[in-house]
């Protein structure tokens, strides 16, 4: 590891997974879905940057929100390293938005189920990945023919 990753990579793993409060696999889990990076050392050494633990807090955040790893990561994805208050505000305002979105489809779900209806004539579930409104996979678009 050249001189410059180690000044900006300087975490170890498990100085990642103490301050993260998760395990090491889970370190090696968010790294492989591209939720932090690391740099090797001449040892083969992951070494993680300053913000990976946070990184990895606002995951599991948003994964209590009930985001996926690859949502997560599309999320994260322009949070510069050294991120300031306004890029955090911005993080936490997408997971709020997200969040309320995903409450607002379970309520509807909550008024279908007590609308008195048989449960096989309710309408069909909207996606709630990401605040999208469009039919769960292989359910045709509205006004499409079924192949």
């Amino acid at each position: 590891m050249s001189l410059h990753a180690a000044e900006t990579h300087p975490l170890s793993i498990g100085d990642v997974a103490e301050e993260a409060d998760v395990a090491p696999p889970a370190i090696r889990f968010y790294e492989r879905h591209g939720l932090v990076d690391s740099a090797r050392t001449s040892t083969n050494q992951r070494r993680f940057s300053l913000d990976a633990p946070c990184r990895i807090k606002v995951a599991r955040v948003a994964q209590r929100v009930g985001l996926t790893v690859r949502e997560i990561a599309g999320v994260l994805d322009d949070l510069p390293h050294d991120a300031g208050p306004e890029d955090w505000e911005r993080v936490a305002a997408a997971l709020v938005g997200e969040a309320r979105a995903r409450i607002d489809q379970l309520e509807a779900a909550l008024d279908d189920l007590g609308s008195g209806r048989k449960l096989c004539e309710l309408p069909p579930p909207a996606d709630i990945r990401l605040g999208a409104a469009s039919p769960p996979p292989g359910t045709p678009a509205p006004g499409s023919a079924r192949g």
